[in-house]
């Protein structure tokens, strides 16, 4: 285990989601755990209780804790939180491809990559570790939970470094599709270079204009729409060369070409948990690399199209 690292859970996965780890305090006024774990913790005392009765508390070893176990300063403790109930994403997730290192996958969207948030039943990660009997599956890399396409997951932790140091050392050729308004003073093909930033606590990322750039993206027009619902888009291939939070989604609306059906640009809109009638239009269509532990050249291909330039079933 690296210096550092969180130990592995001593209790088994459930449904695909990792015991909680708890350290407790260096000191307090606590005699008892139960005590303690009734402060720390936002359930009823009466919910706690039961959970120490039903041995749902366990040591580092993974052996259950009384209910009238001692509170150990510095001492570890897991548990299985219950996640809050969430909205299920009636998108499935096509797999492309499986070997003994990695799995990748045709992601949906409105499916996070992995568990945060609100977001825990309900993600690429949870799913697949279930479906696939993988409990040790983890991404090397990841995509927005608005955003469909190819995604690389590794099988084990022995893997996870070689593949996800490729991406961390922009090691991996990208190529996203997008719809998005076309707009004929826009000199295509370009390569916008900008200053992005994310204030703390804003939903949305930002162009700083004055500012160094920290970004770079390639951004061609391959076609122009010829129907009701696309006559006004158009279909764009973006490579980012850099990885920026939200950097396609900002850079396309700070041009006046913001991509279809997104909530965060060039405005905020609310969404509702339930709603999956407008999906955000890009996907991740196209990943290359050299496999970082035999050498072979690797390449996946989304079979997705951005809505609304084309609707694939199950998004």
């Amino acid at each position: 285990m690296a210096r550092g690292a969180i130990p592995a859970s001593p209790l088994p996965q459930r449904g695909g989601i990792d015991a909680v780890r708890l350290r407790m305090p260096q000191s307090g006024p606590w005699t008892s755990l139960r005590d303690h774990l009734v402060e720390r913790i936002p359930l009823a005392p009466d919910e706690i209780d039961r959970m120490l009765a039903a041995g749902e508390f366990a040591d580092s070893a993974g052996m259950p804790l009384a209910p009238d176990a001692p509170f150990v300063p510095r001492s570890v403790v897991w548990v299985h939180r219950e996640p809050a109930p969430e909205v299920p994403v009636p998108f499935t997730v096509p797999v492309l491809h499986r070997d003994e290192r990695i799995v990748v996958v045709d992601k949906p969207h409105f499916l996070a990559t992995t568990p945060r948030g609100q977001h825990v039943r309900e993600t690429v990660l949870t799913r697949l570790r279930v479906e696939l009997g993988l409990p040790r599956l983890a991404p090397a890399h990841r995509l927005d939970r608005l955003t469909a396409g190819v995604l690389v997951l590794t099988t084990e932790q022995r893997w996870r470094g070689a593949y996800q140091g490729l991406f961390a050392a922009g090691a991996v050729a990208k190529d996203y599709l997008a719809c998005a308004p076309v707009r004929a003073e826009l000199d295509l093909p370009t390569t916008v270079r900008v200053h992005l930033s994310k204030p703390r606590g804003s939903l949305q990322a930002r162009v700083d204009p004055g500012g160094t750039p920290n970004s770079e993206t390639a951004i061609e027009l391959l076609a122009r729409g010829a129907d009701s619902r696309t006559s006004r888009l158009g279909l764009y291939r973006l490579r980012p060369l850099t990885g920026r939070t939200h950097q396609l989604r900002v850079t396309l609306a700070w041009l006046g070409i913001p991509i279809a059906g997104d909530p965060l640009y060039p405005v905020v809109r609310e969404v509702a948990a339930d709603d999956f009638s407008t999906p955000l239009g890009l996907v991740a269509s196209r990943l290359a690399f050299t496999d970082p532990l035999d050498g072979t050249p690797r390449e996946f291909v989304s079979g997705r199209l951005p809505p609304p330039w084309s609707t694939p079933t199950g998004h």
